[in-house]
């Protein structure tokens, strides 16, 4: 399982006014805390400000690899604020995100040629946002097709078939858990990876729904997410749900959990 730790986002508060202010410590101790906590990647988006999004992106590249010895992921649909980042990016990053939708396709693609980033690659289209599975596997084949196309490998493609409110469709769930099942099936090597939060928008006990699903997804073949690796709960489901799942060899990572501590009874 790929974790991208999603917290360096400057939509978040306790991101935003560091990132405002240049407080480099403050950002890299929340890559340290991640990276520490098992995440692989760390998340970087500046998209709070817009008219500084490219110069900021920057520094938080610089500053969060400074701290760590990781990847980032490189968060913006902004061509050129990803152009910039990559130019500063140490080693092979992640791209989030590409999508059909025809501007950011056009843009972005022409800069994922050459690099040997992993992309992150949104069921979306101009058509909107997909409903059903079988709309976001058809989107799914595009993709795949004009990145493959364009020379990225399979591998380093990680579609993500976007997560939506189960409040506002009781069947929001089945669909995407569906749509990762038959994406995993048709395409051998490729990824999928989703951020999960979405899925409790506007319920109580949003992280309890969050951690079944993400358990429910891992089942399905899900091997990537976006998600706060600091939260126990979660770390402590992901744990379980891989060795369950069959993708934790001689259950190794779930008894480092164990002995870290991160499986205690709550």
């Amino acid at each position: 399982m790929i974790i991208v730790g999603e917290l360096i986002n400057a939509s978040r508060k306790p991101v935003a006014a560091p990132l405002e202010a240049g407080d480099r410590e403050a950002v890299a101790r929340l890559a340290r805390d991640q990276i520490a906590a098992g995440a692989d990647y760390v998340d970087v988006n500046a998209g709070l400000f817009e008219d500084r999004e490219a110069e900021l992106l920057c520094w938080l590249v610089e500053v969060v690899q400074a701290a760590v010895q990781a990847p980032c992921s490189l968060d913006s649909p902004n061509p050129e604020a990803i152009e910039a980042a990559l130019s500063v990016h140490r080693g092979t990053p992640m791209i989030n995100s590409i999508s059909l939708e025809k501007d950011r396709w056009e843009l972005l693609l022409p800069l994922l040629r050459g690099t040997g980033a992993r992309v992150v690659a949104l069921c979306m289209s101009d058509e909107g946002m997909p409903r059903t599975c079988d709309q976001r596997l058809a989107i799914a084949e595009r993709l795949v097709e004009g990145l493959t196309g364009a020379g990225i490998p399979l591998e380093n493609i990680y579609l993500d078939p976007l997560v939506q409110p189960v409040s506002t469709n009781t069947a929001c769930g089945l669909e995407l858990l569906e749509a990762v099942e038959g994406i995993m099936k048709r395409w051998p090597g490729v990824h999928t990876l989703c951020g999960m939060s979405n899925i409790s928008f506007g319920l109580p006990g949003r992280k309890r729904i969050n951690e079944t699903f993400l358990v429910m997804a891992v089942s399905r073949g899900l091997d990537g997410a976006i998600l706060d690796p600091l939260d126990r709960r979660t770390a402590a489901a992901l744990a379980t749900a891989e060795m369950l799942a069959g993708r934790d060899d001689f259950c190794a990572r779930y008894l480092e959990a164990f002995r870290a501590g991160l499986l205690a009874d709550r």
